[in-house]
């Protein structure tokens, strides 16, 4: 996946296995064992394919941050009390990551651009994190 969001923007057609396989010289890994794993992860949802002639042509399903708040959630949900993990989780980040999720709480909340930790602010990060894209992502998280 590291190959895939470092090498595949999100404007890009994706990249063959051949191209894939190549970016992880020095790994030693055969081109059927490449194949295999982009195909799993094709069928799992994580990467999405295209074909291009005889070949497939594979790009990410999601940036690398939606992907990280996606396997958050899927730990939230391991049992337990959300709320505790929540509260732990908040005390353990430093005081940068603290003004991110306040800025972020501010903007899913609705709050307006003069108040210093949302609104405006929050939307401003959403967008310089993963663009439109992750406001799409945290849209549809907040949904839920």
């Amino acid at each position: 996946m590291d190959v895939l969001w470092d090498v595949v923007p999100g404007t890009s057609d994706g990249v063959t296995v051949r191209e894939v396989a190549d970016a992880l010289d020095g790994r030693e890994l055969a081109y059927t064992t490449v194949m295999t794993v982009l195909d799993r992860l094709a069928g799992k949802g994580m990467v999405q394919r295209e074909r291009e002639g005889r070949a497939w042509r594979y790009r990410p399903a999601a940036s690398r941050e939606a992907h990280i708040a996606q396997l958050m959630l899927d730990a939230l949900d391991l049992g337990g009390s959300r709320d505790a993990a929540l509260v732990r989780f908040a005390r353990s980040v430093t005081g940068t990551e603290a003004e991110v999720l306040r800025a972020a709480l501010g903007s899913e909340a609705g709050l307006t651009g003069a108040d210093s930790s949302g609104g405006r602010a929050g939307a401003e990060l959403t967008d310089r994190v993963d663009g439109p894209a992750g406001r799409r992502a945290a849209d549809e998280a907040a949904e839920r």
